[in-house]
C-alpha cells in the first residue's frame, strides 16, 4: 500500500503528516485520521493503512508539531507496561492541554484543504476518525468546516460534556455530519453521566448518529501498543467505521 510523509503548511508552521493511499489508482474518498495523546507512530499509521485498505487516502498530521517532529515525539518506553504508561501519560498531558480549540481550528481547516488538494482525493464528502482526544478534534473539524466532513467516528472520547461554553457537546448544532462514538464504560473521562448527556445533545440536535458504549473497554481501548487494548472492541470500531463510511462518502 503506497505511503510517505508528506508536510503540511498551517498558520503556525510546518506540520508532518502521514500519507496513505489504496493501491489502486482511484480516485477515492479522503479521511483525516486524528491521533490520540500518544501521537504519529507506527500504531497509528498501522490503523490508517488499515482504513485505507478500505479504498480511502488517508492523512494522519502529527497534531503536536508544536512540540517536535512525529519521530521526535514517539513514546521511548513500553506502552503495554501499566506504570511506563502512566507515567508517559503524565509527561505529555501539558501538549495535549496545550493545542486548545483556537490552535486546532486554523490546523484542523490546513488539513482538509491540504487532503482536499490531494491527487486522487475526490470532490465529494471527506470523513474524520479521532482517537482519544483526536475525537473531539473530529468533532470540531466536522462543526467548523459541516460542507467538507461528511462522517466522523469518535472513539474512547474524553471530554465531551464539561461546564466549558465552548464544550465539545455544545457543538454539535453545527455538525452536519454522521457521527459514530464508541465509548468505553472503564473511561474515567467520560463517565456515564457524561455519556447520557452526549447522547441527549446528539437526539435533541437531530445529527445522524450511532452511540453506544463497549462493556469492559478502558479508555485507550483501540491501541494495540499499549497495556489497554482491547481486541474486540477494536475490531467492533473498524466494522462500524468502514460501514459509516461505505454509507456516506462517495
Amino acid at each position: 500500500m503506497p505511503s510517505e510523509m508528506i508536510t503540511v503548511d498551517t498558520p503556525d508552521g510546518t506540520a508532518d503528516a502521514y500519507l496513505t493511499r489504496p493501491d489502486d489508482d482511484g480516485p477515492h474518498p479522503g479521511v483525516l485520521f486524528i491521533i490520540d495523546a500518544i501521537g504519529l507512530r507506527p500504531q497509528t499509521k498501522a490503523m490508517a493503512d488499515r482504513i485505507a485498505s478500505w479504498g480511502h487516502v488517508v492523512l494522519a498530521p502529527n497534531v503536536f508539531y508544536r512540540s517536535g517532529s512525529a519521530s521526535e515525539l514517539e513514546p521511548t518506553v513500553d506502552l503495554t507496561d501499566p506504570s511506563s504508561r502512566d507515567e508517559f501519560f503524565t509527561d505529555v498531558m501539558p501538549r495535549v492541554r496545550g493545542l486548545t480549540d483556537d490552535l486546532a481550528t486554523p490546523d484542523l481547516a490546513a488539513y482538509i484543504d491540504a487532503l482536499r488538494g490531494l491527487e486522487g482525493v475526490t470532490d465529494g464528502p471527506i470523513g474524520a476518525t479521532g482517537y482519544c482526544m483526536g475525537g473531539r478534534l473530529a468533532l470540531l473539524a466536522a462543526a467548523t468546516r459541516p460542507d467538507d466532513v461528511g462522517a466522523i467516528g469518535m472513539f474512547h472520547t474524553g471530554g465531551l460534556v464539561t461546564d466549558d461554553p465552548a464544550s465539545p457537546h455544545r457543538r454539535l448544532p453545527d455538525v452536519r455530519a454522521d457521527i459514530l462514538a464508541i465509548h468505553a464504560d472503564q473511561d474515567r473521562s467520560l463517565p456515564p453521566e457524561a455519556v447520557a448527556t452526549f447522547e441527549h445533545a446528539l437526539t435533541s440536535t437531530g445529527v445522524t448518529h450511532s452511540a453506544s458504549v463497549y462493556p469492559g473497554a478502558m479508555h485507550g481501548y483501540t491501541m494495540a501498543d499499549t497495556a489497554v487494548f482491547h481486541p474486540e472492541a477494536t475490531e467492533q470500531h473498524f466494522t462500524e467505521l468502514r460501514a459509516l463510511y461505505a454509507r456516506t462518502l462517495h
